[in-house]
């Protein structure tokens, strides 16, 4: 390996020479390889990290290569699942870099073997479900870990360091239930790329422990509308939090509060029904679903995209036909309703 290939990052003094060292011997994983976990796992890698893992439950397709970075059409021909082709892209870009690539979708068992290897956690998921549980397997394992999203235009990003800041039950108090998605509203590349430079760049001040330069705060913006928002979140922290506080009880590990699935008897059907149950606005659901044939009653919604038919009803359930996959059912489930 060359000498030279990192001499401009440790010519950077708060990384320098230790610091290189420190980013040579650390764990990362990331959550998605998606727009967020693509760019995420490539600067990361290029950085010189020593330890990669990639996690993912999908495969490439075609729409995801207007952002998507790591990704060809090839992949996207072969529906090469999105661990694969990132890690074989990625040792391309540096094969001195130990990379894991794990095709699975993770729930508690997983998230928490994956923390207690890692000495961080990036998050490049696709729905608030998965973000409440990394946020409460942090708590307990006391890993940090670095929040992102966007949508449209739009980005977020907050840094969870456990036992110091608030966490992201703390800021939210309870899982927002449906919303935007890419695949209901879009999502340009500037504003995925706008969030990974704030996600791998606190990922980076971790790595080197320079956590005295941690942003601390919670940063929005709206690269459309010449927005961009600093918020700070010191007095947010709650001392009762159940996820962060001093009885914390991690309730989002609970099997109470995860969304449940079940494969219909004697039928090519998946029934997605959520941990809580809500009021769903079906007549804005349809005016986001841009793809694919919809018809609407009283009762339910029905939309068609490829083979697959998902019926959903106002109490929040889905039937996803045409599938008896539990997770690829999930997988589409998520990108509608977030």
């Amino acid at each position: 390996m060359s000498a030279d290939r990192y001499s401009r990052q440790k010519l950077f003094a708060p990384i320098g020479q230790a610091g290189q060292q420190l980013i040579r011997e650390k764990h990362v994983v990331i959550i998605g390889a998606g727009a967020l976990g693509a760019s995420s796992a490539e600067q990361l890698v290029r950085a010189g990290i020593g330890h990669l893992t990639i996690v993912d439950r999908d495969y490439v397709e075609m729409s995801n290569l207007q952002r998507q970075q790591l990704y060809s059409e090839e992949d996207a021909e072969l529906r090469t699942p999105k661990a694969i082709a990132a890690k074989g892209r990625l040792q391309q870009i540096n094969s001195d870099v130990s990379i894991t690539e794990l095709i699975m979708d993770v729930q508690r068992e997983e998230l928490e073997e994956l923390f207690q290897a890692a000495d961080l956690v990036l998050d490049a998921t696709d729905n608030f479900e998965t973000r409440m549980m990394i946020n409460d397997v942090s708590q307990l394992y006391h890993v940090p870990w670095i929040y992102g999203g966007c949508v449209g235009s739009y980005g977020l990003s907050y840094t969870i360091i456990p036992g110091q800041t608030p966490c992201l039950h703390c800021l939210l108090e309870t899982v927002p239930l449906g919303g935007a998605t890419c695949d209901t509203v879009g999502v340009i590349s500037p504003a995925v790329h706008m969030v990974t430079a704030h996600q791998v760049t606190e990922a980076l001040k971790i790595i080197v422990e320079d956590f005295d330069s941690l942003h601390k705060k919670l940063i929005s913006f709206d690269l459309w509308n010449n927005q961009y928002t600093s918020i700070k979140m010191d007095n947010v922290k709650k001392a009762e939090c159940p996820s962060c506080g001093e009885d914390a009880s991690y309730p989002f590990l609970s099997p109470v509060n995860q969304t449940k699935t079940a494969v219909l008897c004697g039928r090519d059907t998946v029934q997605i029904r959520p941990a809580v149950k809500q009021d769903l606005n079906l007549e804005s659901l349809r005016e986001r679903l841009h793809e694919g044939d919809t018809s609407l009653n009283p009762f339910l919604l029905s939309y068609q995209t490829g083979e697959q038919q998902m019926v959903f009803f106002k109490d929040g359930r889905v039937l996803i036909h045409g599938t008896k996959d539990i997770t690829e059912a999930r997988r589409l489930y998520h990108k509608i309703l977030g």
